[in-house]
């Protein structure tokens, strides 16, 4: 079996180049939302605390399963720890055997940013320059760098109400040819923004955006509502919007959908993709993906990975554990438990 870390991966990826592999997520997620139908399909299962969920995520074509263990902590930075850990595994459907597990909260982040990247290509409009993002924690550069992939930035403003998270954000994005505005409230940051991404932490209802504050035609990415409960924006916004998703099941139960009924819903993201429906039919309408973080996507990124251990040139950047007994007869197994003896 494979072990990809997080010292492999960063490795792997020094090799690569950001734009490379950017460029490989992005084609392997649009790969398989278009092939939509291929996969067997669930919610994720989430136990619920009061600080916090931990989920399970698994996705399954008739080639491989793929399942994330993932958590969501907000009151996890307090302590100096991460507010999201991941870890994913893949598996070969015909024997059920485990081929890879991998490090994934790094790749969570790049994935959830190429899904927004996605959605943007086909719900914003073509002449975006200006992006506002709200909420400057761990994921937010990912997103600004993804979006640069597919909509020509060149300015970006940005609000946190922690000072430090966007004195972070502006370090990390020094270099990034961009524009960078920062603001002293929601409004000041979306006031002229073609696209805004909401990346907020808080398990709470909340109503971050007022339909007066946002420009004409907009394009909202809302990210940051993710469980029961726990939301970014207001019904009014909601109701003003064309709502696309990511799986219609899940993001009733979890996303900012989770006030309305499903015919709030225009679209799933495949069905864009594939051209079934339209995205932005005019310049001048709002609209809104309600993302939430779908199994589907996280096998996209554990399946890309393992894709690259199987090339000679990047093997030597995944570690080989035996995590699985090997014997000469199989039916044996107890022989692997008795003293003295060694599984073969």
């Amino acid at each position: 079996m494979k072990l990809l870390s997080l010292e492999g991966l960063r490795n792997l990826l020094d090799t690569l180049g950001q734009e490379v592999f950017y460029r490989a997520v992005l084609e392997a997620l649009e790969r398989d939302f278009k092939r939509w139908g291929d996969f067997i399909k669930t919610p994720r299962l989430a136990t619920h605390y009061p600080f916090g969920v931990i989920e399970l995520m698994p996705c399954a074509d008739r080639q491989f399963y793929t399942c994330k263990y993932v958590n969501g902590h907000p009151g996890n930075t307090a302590q100096g720890k991460l507010c999201v850990v991941a870890i994913g595994i893949l598996a070969d459907v015909d024997s059920g055997y485990p081929l890879l597990i991998s490090e994934m909260t790094l790749l969570t982040a790049i994935r959830t940013a190429a899904v927004t990247a996605l959605a943007a290509q086909h719900l914003a409009r073509r002449d975006s320059r200006h992006l506002a993002i709200i909420g400057t924690g761990a994921q937010s550069e990912f997103q600004v760098t993804m979006v640069q992939r597919v909509r020509d930035l060149q300015s970006v403003s940005y609000f946190d109400p922690d000072p430090r998270a966007m004195d972070k954000f502006a370090r990390n994005l020094a270099f990034s040819g961009l524009a960078l505005l920062p603001c002293r409230s929601i409004q000041e940051a979306v006031a002229d923004a073609d696209m805004v991404i909401t990346a907020t932490a808080a398990k709470q209802a909340n109503d971050l955006l007022q339909l007066d504050w946002l420009k004409s035609g907009v394009h909202i990415h809302a990210m940051g509502g993710d469980c029961p409960g726990k939301t970014e924006l207001g019904l009014a916004l909601l109701r003003a919007s064309k709502i696309v998703v990511e799986y219609r099941p899940q993001s009733l139960a979890e996303g900012e959908v989770q006030n309305l009924d499903e015919t709030a819903v225009h679209a799933e993201l495949w069905q864009l993709l594939t051209g079934e429906l339209a995205g932005r039919e005019n310049a001048t309408e709002i609209t809104l993906f309600d993302a939430v973080g779908f199994a589907l996507e996280d096998f996209s990124m554990i399946k890309l990975l393992y894709d690259f251990s199987q090339q000679s040139a990047y093997q030597h950047f995944f570690d080989d554990i035996a995590m699985l007994p090997e014997m000469a007869d199989p039916k044996d197994l107890y022989g692997c438990f008795m003293p003295g003896r060694k599984a073969h």
